[in-house]
């Protein structure tokens, strides 16, 4: 492994390139197991692959890279402790391709966990090459530090020097510490003890195999570990940059500044600095008619920059379509439900959040963060900051806001206005109290709500809001049991509408880039990028796996012969191999009937079937639920169970 680069903290290292290559007829240049793997062969080497620094990339138009890891150092003890994967596509001649973007469109990115010791990366792909060799032979993928790797568009897509490059211009970053000790139990060895004389040391706590690293203290510098360690930095060597004033005087790892005699002041060069004494009444008179030009200036200056602020304000406002909004809301075109939408100014939603602390972050995903806010009628409410938006679509954002206002269903959380003097438009909800049904059933001390006649419910209700906004009709496009909340009396209110689409009339599907949650993903949507309202049946059909086995929709955790596989699979699977009751959750197996059990799973089954035109639709899956659910509330307490 060639080492390019060592530092207190990271190694990076010589990077290598997963490739495949394809001409009009046969695949050329396929690729060896010694470029798609890295590993350690000893356990106690003192690295991991770094999580932050490095990511999963893809180059090409039809590639889909996959990321498996391992905190095992050995390849030959490989096991799926992380993964990661995405998807690059291009349009015809890779016209959409822009340098700079790696957002799925000729680049795709994926972050990697942390605390790998060894990976292994493949490249799959839709269809091969051949079709594209005019312009993309090539597909590639590897692992690499996120910083130093700069997609450059069409010209990496068919440069025959873009693995070369890559290897030495996008390195692979290893994490290293000294291995198997703590900073509290490695100096009562002194002859193994890494940190030398004038040095910290501090615990690796996010390195993933534990450690610790040495570093010089303040005011010294040099090798933390190697001898003699750290030596002093004298400060007052060079007059030029001393920090001093006048007079500097070094000491061991600091320094003090003073004056000469007949001089007053701090002696520091950014301080008060040193002033003959004489001058002080010369600079007392200069300095009262200084803070009366400065109190003169200030004013005006925070004049200024509130009229900028005011104007840059507006100037968002306009961009992010508040001027449409506002014809869309005029007293002429109001209706019962439009008048319902708040436009928010920026400053009453920082009053509402504390200018959006930390504290008051309820949430994260992949489209925003979002905040618990506190209007001053004594609302809660939950305001959602998102990362960006298309300045093309303003109209269409526009339109769909006042759609999504419009939304009036018992189980939709309602949205209750915005704000568009920003440079990302803000949206207010009511806000949900009691969390998300994910946090509720993958709780490892339970959910205190979890039974048979609840999980029904919580379905059925998911089910009627999902089947109500496809009456509109909106494809949500993210279902996922973390977008569906519970409020304090444990009913389900589905969410988090930020990939959501309108679909026009008289259309039934919509081509749009893929998006969605892995685990939930249409396999159909995700192949074909044709978005159709059977997409959202499909990951409904996993949130009910969820609700019914209790097991996450990516088997990370098992590590066994179906580790490769997603709950959707593993469901469908053992359903065909009679094993449906060993992989449900053993509360529900007590409390349903062995028909009312059979009968969901069967629910499920068609609503995860591959072909969309073979899928239920979300009305049907309501009515199915309605059904169930009424059989249980009518069933008697005394019915014998299987």
């Amino acid at each position: 492994m060639e080492v390019l680069d060592i530092s207190e903290t990271q190694i990076r290292l010589k990077n290598q390139i997963r490739y495949k290559c394809f001409n009009s007829t046969a695949e050329t240049s396929p690729t060896t197991s010694s470029s798609t793997t890295f590993y350690l062969m000893t356990q106690r080497a003192p690295y991991t692959v770094s999580g932050t620094a490095n990511k999963l990339f893809a180059v090409g138009c039809r590639d889909i890279p996959h990321f498996t890891g391992s905190t095992n150092a050995a390849f030959f003890s490989l096991s799926n402790d992380g993964t990661a994967s995405c998807r690059t596509n291009c349009s015809s001649g890779g016209k959409n391709v822009v340098a700079g973007e790696c957002n799925g469109i000729g680049c795709c990115q994926a972050a990697i966990p942390k605390g790998m010791r060894s990976y292994s990366v493949s490249l799959d792909y839709e269809s091969n090459h051949s079709t594209l060799v005019s312009y993309n032979p090539c597909g590639y993928s590897f692992v690499a530090d996120q910083e130093s790797f700069k997609f450059r568009g069409i010209p990496d897509l068919d440069d025959p020097n873009v693995i070369n490059r890559t290897m030495y211009d996008a390195p692979l970053v290893l994490d290293w510490v000294i291995a198997n000790n703590t900073c509290a139990n490695a100096p009562r060895d002194r002859d193994s003890y890494a940190c030398k004389e004038n040095t910290t040391c501090v615990d690796a706590v996010d390195s993933g195999i534990g450690g610790y690293r040495c570093s010089c203290l303040p005011g010294y510098e040099g090798h933390p570990y190697l001898s003699p360690g750290c030596s002093d930095i004298n400060e007052c060597e060079d007059l030029d940059s001393s920090p001093c004033s006048m007079i500097c005087t070094n000491t061991q790892g600091n320094y003090t500044c003073s004056c000469p005699s007949g001089y007053i002041g701090d002696g520091t060069r950014h301080g008060t600095g040193c002033q003959a004494q004489y001058a002080l009444k010369v600079g007392l008179g200069v300095g009262l008619g200084s803070l009366t030009i400065l109190i003169t200036g200030s004013w005006v200056f925070l004049a200024s920059r509130n009229r900028r602020l005011t104007q840059m304000k507006e100037t968002f406002f306009q961009r992010n379509g508040g001027s449409l909004l506002k014809q869309l809301i005029a007293p002429s075109k109001q209706d019962d439900d439009v008048e319902q939408v708040k436009v928010f100014t920026i400053d009453e939603l920082k009053v509402a959040t504390k200018n959006f602390k930390d504290e008051r972050i309820v949430g994260r995903g992949g489209y925003g963060t979002v905040y618990k806010g506190f209007l001053p009628n004594n609302q809660i409410v939950a305001v959602k900051r998102s990362k960006f938006v298309d300045e093309n679509q303003i109209e269409q954002f526009i339109n769909e806001l006042i759609l999504l206002a419009r939304l009036r269903h018992p189980n939709v959380v309602r949205l209750i206005g915005c704000c568009l003097e920003v440079e990302v438009p803000l949206l207010v909800y009511e806000f949900i109290s009691n969390g998300t049904v994910y946090d509720h059933i993958h709780n490892k001390n339970g959910a205190s709500w979890y039974s048979w006649s609840n999980c029904l419910r919580i379905s059925m209700e998911s089910a009627n809001a999902l089947a109500y906004i496809h009456t509109i009709p909106i494809f949500h496009r993210d279902i996922k049991s973390a977008n569906i909340l519970l409020d304090d009396s444990f009913t389900a209110k589905v969410s988090d509408f930020g990939a959501s689409r309108l679909i026009p009339l008289h259309e039934t599907h919509l081509s749009t880039v893929v998006q969605g949650t892995l685990g939930y993903l249409d396999p159909e949507y995700f192949f074909s990028s044709q978005l159709t309202a059977k997409s959202d049946v499909y990951s409904f059909g996993v949130v009910l796996c969820e609700l019914l086995t209790r097991t996450k929709p990516l088997l990370t955790e098992r590590q066994s012969e179906e580790s490769n596989q997603n709950l959707a699979t593993y469901f469908v699977k053992s359903m065909q191999q009679d094993n449906l009751f060993k992989i449900l959750d053993s509360q529900l197996v007590m409390e349903a009937t062995k028909e009312q059990l059979i009968s969901i799973s069967k629910l499920v089954e068609r609503c995860l079937s591959v072909e969309g035109n073979e899928r239920p639709t979300m009305k049907e899956v309501a009515m199915e639920l309605g059904d169930l659910w009424k059989q249980t509330t009518y069933l008697s307490p005394n019915k014998s169970r299987h």
